[in-house]
């Protein structure tokens, strides 16, 4: 798939507000500080479609961005650490868990992990909130050129063992770096591939 075009289109707080089209909806999300603006900006081929910022929660918005006039790209507000209130990760929570609950265009999630830590609860946790609420989902390992290749490789067959504890059979993932652009064109190729599969549905 080549980005011929990449435009913001609405932020917002409320599903009901989310756009009206009937086009396949792809969401990326993930714990603070994980990499998500950057790699949305390399996938995007952009320097700062999404904001990037060196403070962690700068994204507190359900944000939809058209992508070649076929496709929304949303960025959604990060979970766990960030420098913003109890009461306003709690906002965060509730709009977020309501998006993916009502949201009928979403047809896949990308949930975004940083490939130097350990599984952590609060993403197995969010897992096992779209397995329960049958939400299709992608694990997008993030920030693979700060380890090297057999680090690399032996931090995620052991997250992968991790998550065998809770599920049957292991979602597809992907790794990838924003600096060097790894897995760009494989993760292209399956939003393609997945744009052809669902497209009759959004007729």
């Amino acid at each position: 798939m080549k980005i011929k075009s990449a435009e913001f289109v609405v932020s917002n707080t409320n599903v009901i507000n989310c756009p009206k089209e009937r086009i396949p909806e792809y969401a990326f999300i993930g714990r603070s500080n994980v990499g998500k603006s950057s790699l949305i900006n390399m996938l995007m081929e952009r320097k700062d479609l999404a904001k990037t910022s060196g403070k962690p929660g700068k994204t507190q918005l359900i944000n939809h961005f058209k992508i070649n006039n076929e496709w929304f790209l949303v960025d959604l507000p990060g979970y766990g650490y960030a420098q913003v209130s109890k009461k306003k990760r709690a906002k965060f929570q509730g709009f977020i868990e309501y998006y993916f609950k009502e949201r009928e265009q979403l047809v896949c999630a990308f949930i975004l992990v940083d490939s130097r830590h350990n599984p952590q609860k609060i993403d197995i946790d969010f897992m096992q909130f779209l397995g329960e609420n049958q939400i299709p989902f992608c694990i997008i390992f993030t920030k693979a050129d700060k380890l090297s290749s057999s680090k690399l490789g032996k931090q995620i067959t052991s997250y992968k063992k991790e998550l065998l504890k809770y599920w049957e059979e292991l979602p597809m993932s992907f790794v990838t770096s924003s600096t060097n652009k790894q897995g760009k064109e494989e993760f292209l190729k399956f939003i393609e591939k997945v744009n052809e599969d669902v497209g009759p549905n959004f007729k």
